[in-house]
């Protein structure tokens, strides 16, 4: 009921996680006159779960996050407190950097940030219905009868909407942490015929340091050689906390397996679908029998608190059956659990509902972001965020849409997988998923996205320089190499076999010389007189770009393929039932999901090739009956 009008804004983001935060920052910097409403102020950018931004293909997403102009990356290196390069056994398109977070610190300054930031406003209210009028947005209504009106929303609800936390036998109505739950808005949604789903995630127990014994287990630190998320940030020096690592054994496994029954997983009493990729102990035990330990990460939750992240220990378990088995790890035996682990149940969206912008299609000027869309993960929302924030600021600026391909992005990526493929279970980034991962990797995100984000105004006067300093520095050296020749005389042939590498017959150029997979840039330094002192990441990329020249322009050349498809649009109001030739399962799943180019129609499931084929030859019909 509205008990009076609160405020006119031209856009409302509900919800302030770390999609919200993205979403509201990103829309604001553009001009845009936006609120943010949270259920409680303490929570914005909260970590209810792991201590940590970044890791393998997350990394990428922050990495481009920060390309484009947002915010987590600058606001984890100012808050971490270990970093680590990971795989870096492997090659370049799979390092993926993780930092473990201050998670209070990352919190309060993300907080200070939105607080600090013009054309933002912040409230902790409930929101309790979306206001829709002809199939679009209008206002929203919150608990306290304020109206506010609007011309966008953004939804980034995270795990709050009918949230129910399961605990063994015990479960009740609450969100994560602590915190309330949303129990109105699902409604509303409803009522707009919105498809709505149940999914599951979880967390692990937290505990007390005091309570542990860090000499039985192996320390993890963390890399010398800070590397930041952020492409602005300066070279940071900071003293790092240790992370541990331990083992469950087969007096863990067996007191889980004798309370087996005693699990929501197991008994029936959770039906919703939790994270693949993220179980909890109890199915990593009942799922792999073979295996008599698994993996325990001990982390920090912060650098002044004595609370203990239990990594890889997530579960649904009773209070008493968890407390048993935690202390049957070593190091752990003697361990006081400050908070239970849980599982969590709530309300999220088919995505495949959306546009590639994030926008609903049957809702004008709604649109939905992070874990309300299927995904799983800060940095999987944070991305999805920043994409609608903006593309609900362009909306209002009456401007074509930011959608970014496959081959532009890991974000590209992520929001084609659930927008035309859907999930049945909230889906995590990983490296395997993206087709051009050699030239989506996280040192040139920057060189892939500045300049979008500088197009759209989202990246300063001050980033843009720096980006640019970066990338004519890149290339300046690259073309140098290229000019330097090495001669086949005596002292260069005897350096080179001292590095294990064949002599030279004739002169070679710098580049050709350090494509050579025994070489690298560093390690002919003393042959290279021309030399001058560059920045770490620039002789990174240098590297990068000469080793892997042959594999990039393969993967090029294929994205150019790629390309003729994505650019093959196809009209919105086609009537694919007039398409003869295509089975009908394919016409149900295009009318379905009305794909906006024939690349995008040939991910769906259940449109093959053949329907493909017959789809372009009506197109081209259609089009030339069109241009007479």
């Amino acid at each position: 009921m509205i008990k009076y009008i609160a405020g006119d804004y031209d856009l409302i983001v509900i919800g302030a996680g770390h999609a919200g935060c993205e979403a509201a920052l990103a829309a604001s910097r553009m001009g845009i006159k936006t609120l943010i409403c949270t259920m409680n102020l303490d929570s914005i950018a909260m970590m209810p779960c792991n201590p940590n931004v970044g890791g393998t293909a997350k990394g990428h997403l922050v990495r481009e996050i920060d390309a484009l102009g947002g915010e987590m990356g600058v606001n984890i290196d100012y808050t971490f407190i270990q970093s680590k390069m990971l795989n870096l056994s492997k090659g370049p398109a799979v390092h993926s950097l993780r930092a473990q977070a201050d998670k209070r610190r990352y919190s309060q300054r993300m907080k200070e940030v939105l607080e600090n930031q013009n054309n933002l406003y912040i409230k902790q209210i409930e929101v309790t219905s979306i206001d829709f009028e002809n199939g679009a947005v209008k206002g929203i209504l919150t608990k306290n009868g304020a109206y506010f009106s609007c011309k966008c929303i953004v939804l980034s609800t995270g795990t709050y909407l009918r949230s129910r936390i399961i605990i063994g036998e015990v479960n009740y109505s609450g969100g994560p942490s602590g915190l309330a739950t949303a129990n109105e808005l699902s409604q509303s949604l409803i009522d707009q015929n919105v498809i709505l789903r149940r999914f599951k995630t979880g967390t692990p127990a937290r505990i007390n340091r005091r309570s542990i014994d860090e000499s039985k287990m192996i320390e993890q630190p963390g890399d010398k050689k800070i590397v930041p998320f952020s492409f602005i940030s300066a070279n940071i020096d900071r003293n790092q906390i240790l992370c541990y690592l331990t083992y469950t054994n087969e007096e863990t496994h067996k007191i889980i397996k004798e309370n087996i029954d005693r699990s929501p997983l197991y008994n029936g009493s959770i039906k919703s679908v939790g994270p693949r990729y993220c179980p909890s102990i109890e199915d990593k035990v009942m799922r792999f029998p073979d295996k008599n330990q698994h993996q325990v990460f001990i982390e920090p939750e912060g650098e002044n608190t004595n609370e203990m992240y239990v990594g890889g220990m997530s579960s649904s378990l009773p209070e008493e059956v968890q407390l048993q088995m935690i202390r049957t790890v070593k190091g752990l035996e003697n361990a006081e659990i400050l908070r239970t682990a849980y599982a969590i149940e709530y309300d999220c969206i088919d995505p495949t509902q959306l546009k590639l912008s994030l926008e609903f299609k049957d809702i004008d000027g709604l649109f939905g972001a992070g874990q309300l869309n299927g995904s799983s993960g800060y940095e999987e929302a944070a991305c999805q965020g920043l994409i609608a924030g903006i593309n609900a600021a362009l909306k209002i600026q009456n401007k074509n849409p930011l959608i970014l391909k496959r081959s532009d992005a890991y974000i590209g990526v992520l929001i084609d997988d659930l927008v035309t493929k859907g999930t049945n279970e909230p889906y995590r980034m990983m490296t395997s998923r993206a087709e051009y991962r050699l030239l989506l990797r996280q040192d040139n995100a920057d060189l892939r996205l500045t300049e979008i984000g500088r197009s759209i105004g989202l990246v300063s006067d001050f980033r843009y320089e720096r980006f640019k300093f970066r990338r004519d520095s890149i290339e300046k050296e690259i073309d140098r190499l290229k000019r330097v020749q090495i001669t086949n005389k005596k002292e260069n042939n005897d350096f080179l076999e001292s590095l294990g590498s064949s002599t030279l017959k004739k002169p070679i150029s710098l580049y050709e010389l350090i494509k050579r997979p025994e070489l690298d840039y560093n390690m002919v330094k003393k042959l290279d007189l021309e030399r001058t002192d560059l920045s770490d990441d620039i002789i990174d990329e240098v590297n990068i770009a000469t080793k892997y020249e042959g594999y990039i322009i393969k993967q090029l050349e294929q994205v150019e393929q790629f390309k003729k498809f994505e650019n093959r649009h196809i009209p919105e109001k086609i009537d694919y039932h007039e398409v003869k030739g295509i089975r009908i399962e394919a016409i149900q799943k295009l009318d379905k999901m009305r794909p906006v180019s024939i690349g995008q129609a040939s991910r769906i499931s259940g449109v093959s090739p053949a329907d493909i084929s017959v789809l372009m030859i009506y197109l081209e019909q259609y089009f030339r009956k069109m241009s007479i």
